[in-house]
Parts: C-alpha cells; structure tokens; sequence
C-alpha cells in the first residue's frame, strides 16, 4: 500500500479492538476509530493522536445491531471523502441470553456476522470502498466447534445455547471470509484469524474466565494482517499467532460457504457478489 494506509477498526473502543487501533497507528496507519456512541469513540482518537497526530481520522459510532445504520455506513464515509484501505471487523458479542436485535435477529448473530457482512458489501459498492484491499474477520477458535443450520440461524428450533451460539457465529466468520474471498474483486484479499485468549470483556462476563494472552498478543494477528506485506497476496485463509492454522473441516465445504453466503445476503438487505469461476 502507498502511503499511509487507513484502516477501520470495529469494536475499537476498548479490548482487542482498541489495542489494535493504537498498533496500528504505531505502525504509521491512519485509524477510523468505530463503537456505539460518540463518547466512547472520542477518547480512543485522542489516544490515537497522541501515537501520532495524523493518526486519527474521524472516528464511526454506529450501532453494528441496526442493519439499516450499517448499510448506509458507505455513505457516511463517502460524504467524508474518506478513502478505506483496509477493514478490520473486530466487533463482536457474547450473549447469555436470547436478545433481538433491532431488525429481529438473535443478537449473536446480528452484530457477529450479519453485520460484518452488510458493512463490508456497504463498503464495496461505496467510493470509500475504492481502494479496499484488505478485509481481515476477527474470528475464534471457537469457530472449530460451531456448526450452521441454514433452517434454524438464530438457534429458535434447537434452543438457545450462549457458547453452541457464539460458535456458529465464529464459523460463520469463517465462512465468510471463505467465500467472499472467491467473489470479491481482483486486488481484494479477504481472511480471518483467533486472536487469542485474552482477558477481555467478552470472555471474562460471557465466558467466565480469564487467558493468558495479553491484550497485546491478541492484535498482534489483526495487524499483520492488515498491514505486512510478505502476507499481501494471501486470501481466503484462517491465522492464529501471526501465521496460517488449521480451520474447521467445514471450511472446506464450498457448497455450505456458498449456500450460507446467499443466505446472509438475503437476511442482510445487500446483493451478493456473483459467483466466479475460481
């Protein structure tokens, strides 16, 4: 990438996510800073600037579990002239019970999957998304124990269950990344990772416990990704600890990644990308 590359973070108010950010701009990136609300995204482009002064862009507050807010987040940024090189969705929730989102949907994977996906395809269709290269899916390891019914998404026939939820939500990432790796345009490379086990806000209140990796360690895989160039040319993979690993056997089931792409497109509100020949 020439020059400065700007790169939006998801979810980069605290955790992960804000970690990332603030290596990002260590590393000469200039950072879109995105959370729920203005007061909590305002702190974290100061923190930015302090990095380094051109670090910070306008930060995003956009409620990822509004699919109609999300959608229209290529024209917020287009109205800013904002130019995005690389997206980093690393939002992402755990929840111990049902809750519906805005639109209807179990909030698991509202703002975990479904959102990731209308925001990048807002993106795409969008002058923002012009010059988009790199998509990085913060995932989980996780993911390896999840499974996907396209009949039952939200877990509404099988039950609720917080982890059998929060699984599929990873897989879902994954699969994501899979296929839209094979459908987006040349130039565009599209991959997912684990981050870790860190103690952040999700796995100490969602899962109960703590890790042994720092905050540190757990961005270190979203920033290689986003910014390393001896990885520049790598799509459609699955990283953990800055290199590949190995993914769920169901990430090589290009029928269901194609099946659940279409799915998500029609529950997203976006138009799917068309199918290549590769």
């Amino acid at each position: 990438m020439a020059g400065a590359p700007v790169v939006l973070v998801t979810g980069s108010t605290d955790g992960i996510g804000r970690t990332t950010a603030v290596a990002l701009a260590r590393r000469g990136a200039r950072v879109i800073v995105h959370g729920r609300a203005k007061a909590r995204v305002d702190p974290v482009a100061t923190e930015l600037r302090a990095v380094a002064k051109e670090a910070a862009l306008e930060p995003l507050a956009l409620d990822l579990a509004r699919l109609e807010d999300v959608r229209a987040a290529g024209a917020v940024l287009d109205a800013r002239g904002v130019s995005i090189d690389v997206v980093v969705h690393n939002a992402g929730v755990y929840m111990r019970e049902r809750v519906a989102s805005a639109d209807g949907f179990e909030m698991t994977l509202a703002v975990n999957h479904l959102a990731p996906f209308a925001l990048t395809h807002a993106l795409l269709a969008s002058a923002a998304g012009a010059s988009l290269r790199r998509i990085v899916v913060v995932s989980s390891v996780a993911h390896t124990r999840g499974t996907i019914d396209l009949d039952d998404l939200s877990f509404e026939r099988r039950g609720f269950d917080p982890y059998a939820t929060y699984a599929a939500s990873k897989l879902a990432n994954v699969l994501f990344a899979v296929e839209l790796a094979r459908r987006v345009r040349r130039g565009v490379t599209v991959n997912a990772l684990h981050p870790g086990v860190v103690s952040t806000k999700l796995l100490t209140q969602g899962f109960g416990m703590r890790g042994p990796d720092s905050l540190d360690e757990g961005a270190k895989t979203s920033v290689r990704l986003a910014l390393d160039e001896d990885i520049a040319s790598v799509t459609g993979a699955y990283f953990s600890g800055g290199k590949r690993a190995p993914w769920s056997p169901l990430a090589e089931d290009r029928d269901l990644a194609r099946r659940f792409y279409e799915r998500s497109a029609a529950l997203a509100g976006v138009t799917p990308l068309p199918e290549t020949d590769g």
